[in-house]
């Protein structure tokens, strides 16, 4: 049998980036034609001597998903632009300067939170709501448009209190409200909609029961300007019931179905066969059924929703301009009509594409948007003869995206080295094969001295899968299996069939912090926060702490398999720290309890006039250990109490010490969050546990390392 020729030669002018022969296998003749790299993650490694932040910036699309509120400074770090495009370059925030000043020790000015790390940049809320807010006020006043815009905020995409709280402040002054799904989300905007703006509207969406209907009632009695949207038609008898009960005259919306709908992803909400909302035919009968009432007047707001992360203007046009027929038709019915609500859609260009045909981008501005609503709905009532209505959006994905950073360390890594082979270990190997595989092996041999490389994948295919029987019915034995996955390693990684890809172990879980990507492959940007003036030499996948197989990261935005990542031993053996972008939507609200890993640390940033830029207004660490156990219904100081009787009776400790070093240990990682503590030592093991911990007798209390954060200004830089 002939030795496998593997047909590289000895000192190939390959390009840069390929593997160069190491003389393991004879060489009869060159290759001709190398294949390229399926693979185009990595630009040709022929830049490396030269980069830049620039080539970093545009090798991650920075400029593209991150504009206006991104970039990378000469330093190599990227930066946040809190005023968006009005931001001026002192006001530049250093995010890595931040990630230390949140991780740092407190003996050297930090504030000792452990990642991961949600950072929230109220300043980017701020200029998303007053960038909506102009986009629409241009488009209106250009085009001669006879009423105003007044946006809602969804608070089903992030229901943190100070988030709701901070657009309710930032929204006042151009009566910015609240759209509430449940009836917890309800009592949340009525309490936060008392310090905003009268004319603020609290849009009541969601299924609702007699309580939901009740408090929606007793909101519009508190002279919060509350409407009730009717999703089903049966709801409309509670609210009449309710609403003479209360004494209370109710202002009511109705949801249309529109025919309009698009085909992506997100577009599964709306059209017919929508989950929510009214067919012509029963919206007609709630007409009726008011009318009858004598409560016409109270029907004031057509709503729908086309479904998020519209592609098109062309597309949302279309379903506005058939929102405003029926909006023309409920005047003409005599309904008080005063609003149109256009619901969610105004996307995000995650990827930074700006593509119409993608779920993770969008193919228009703010501005384009806003124009095409405006156009929209004037052309309608104006050829109707309809008063202009009050345009209302629900654009929870545009407002909140852009504003909170997660950020998470990649502590290991790990790659499949492929096995050296020597003439001699494949003619061996060869010679040993049973007989039904030489076939394969031949072919393999004669295809690769012709330098036909897709039949080498193939053959080497053909002979993996045979062996592998062949061992499963106990002919050939493990050494052999070994070397036949080893050889057809090498052969792929010769002639470049599968690219070589690094995992990186990442302090996180997907299923915690990033549902949307494991629930229905979301992608979102995923870059490193430091480190961009050097050349990422590697290629990567994300694994996360996890223990299912479906706790990876190994789809980015652009259609890449692999991130372009840096070697881990950075300058000073600086922890490499990685960011996912605009995940302020929805991430935090679905994320659960998998694995128990409980939510980030979180951090609000505010730009501020000073040496660094910024400070931090709130600081609140990530959920323990006890919390998130709580949360799943058992009791830690029970549990520590079961163990602690557990050391008395097992821990052979004459002088009582050894047994509370371990107490205090235990107690340590009842107030620890889940997550790794990347680089110290086992609370359990440490030299000086003694001096750290002290043990109480009447439950299990902490003296040093337990402290939560203070919720109290840190102007401390």
């Amino acid at each position: 049998m002939p030795t496998l020729a593997c047909c590289v030669d000895a000192s190939p002018p390959f390009p840069p980036g390929y593997i160069a022969w190491d003389g393991s296998f004879p060489a009869p003749e060159p290759f001709s034609g190398v294949p390229h790299s399926r693979n185009t993650v990595l630009p040709d490694l022929s830049s490396a001597a030269h980069w830049s932040p620039n080539h970093s910036a545009a090798l991650y699309r920075i400029n593209g998903w991150g504009a206006p509120y991104f970039s990378v400074n000469s330093s190599g770090n990227v930066t946040v632009r809190p005023h968006g495009s009005g931001t001026m370059d002192h006001q530049e925030i250093d995010l890595l300067k931040v990630v230390k000043k949140a991780s740092d020790p407190k003996s050297t000015g930090g504030l000792d939170l452990p990642l991961p790390l949600i950072i929230r940049f109220p300043d980017v809320l701020k200029n998303r709501l007053e960038s909506i807010q102009s986009a629409f006020s241009y488009a209106i006043e250009s085009q001669g448009y006879g009423s105003h815009y007044q946006g809602v905020y969804p608070v089903k995409c992030n229901q943190d209190r100070f988030v709701v709280e901070d657009i309710v402040k930032f929204g006042s002054s151009f009566r910015f409200g609240l759209e509430a799904g449940s009836k917890p989300e309800l009592l949340l905007a009525m309490s936060c909609l008392c310090k905003g703006s009268s004319e603020s509207l609290l849009i009541c969406n969601g299924f609702k029961d007699a309580e939901y209907i009740s408090l929606a009632l007793i909101a519009r009695k508190l002279s919060l300007n509350t409407v009730i949207v009717l999703e089903q038609e049966e709801e409309l008898d509670s609210v009449i019931d309710m609403s003479r009960k209360l004494g209370v005259l109710p202002v009511v919306g109705v949801r249309a179905k529109l025919r309009t709908k698009h085909s992506g992803h997100f577009g599964s909400t709306s059209g017919e066969k929508g989950k929510f909302g009214l067919t012509t035919t029963q919206i007609l009968r709630v007409v009726k059924k008011l009318e009858k009432c004598g409560m016409l007047d109270c029907l004031q707001l057509l709503h729908f929703h086309i479904g998020s992360q519209i592609p098109s203007t062309d597309l949302l046009a279309d379903g506005v301009g058939e929102a405003a027929q029926i909006y023309s038709e409920l005047v003409r019915f005599g309904a008080s009509m005063k609003v149109i609500d256009i619901g969610g859609g105004l996307g995000i260009d995650y990827d930074g594409s700006k593509s119409t045909d993608s779920d993770v981008s969008v193919g228009y501005t703010l501005e384009e948007y806003a124009a095409a609503v405006v156009q929209a709905v004037k052309f309608v009532c104006d050829r109707k003869s309809v008063k202009h209505p009050v345009i209302c959006s629900e654009s929870g994905r545009a407002i909140v995206s852009h504003h909170s950073i997660l950020i998470f360390e990649a502590v290991s890594s790990s790659k499949y080295t492929v096995p050296t082979l020597s003439s001699t270990d494949v003619k061996q190997f060869g010679e040993s094969l049973p007989e039904e595989a030489q076939s394969d092996y031949d072919n393999l041999s004669q295809s690769a001295i012709r330098g036909e490389y897709e039949a080498c994948l193939v053959y080497a295919d053909q002979l993996k899968q045979r062996c592998i029987e062949k061992f499963k019915d106990g002919t050939l034995d493990m050494e052999q299996l070994a070397s036949v996955d080893g050889l057809c390693d090498l052969v792929a990684k010769t002639i470049r069939a599968s690219d070589s890809v690094t995992t990186y172990h990442i302090n996180l879980s997907v299923f915690t912090s990033i549902p949307d990507f494991w629930g229905f492959g979301q992608l979102f940007p995923i870059i490193p926060i430091h480190r961009l003036e050097e050349f990422p030499n590697k290629k990567g996948v994300l694994s996360d702490l996890t223990c299912d197989s479906e706790g990876k990261i190994n789809k980015f935005i652009g259609g890449e398999s692999s991130l372009p990542l840096h070697e881990l031993e950075g300058e000073n053996s600086m922890k490499y720290y990685l960011g996912m972008f605009l995940g302020g939507a929805y991430e935090e609200a679905l994320g659960g309890l998998h694995n128990l890993f409980g939510g980030p640390s979180v951090i609000r940033v505010s730009q501020i006039d000073g040496p660094h830029g910024f400070a931090v207004t709130r600081a609140v660490p990530g959920p323990s250990c006890s919390d998130v156990l709580r949360a799943m219904n058992h009791e830690p100081e029970v549990m520590f109490e079961t163990l602690k009787h557990r050391i008395e009776e097992y821990v052979d400790d004459e002088g009582g010490m050894a047994g509370a070093l371990i107490a205090g240990g235990i107690a340590e990682s009842f107030h620890n969050m889940p997550y790794l503590s990347v680089g110290s030592s086992c609370c359990l093991t440490a030299a000086n546990g003694i001096n750290e911990y002290y043990y109480s007798g009447e439950g299990f209390t902490l003296t040093a390392g337990g402290d939560v954060v203070s919720g109290e200004d840190d102007h401390d830089q």
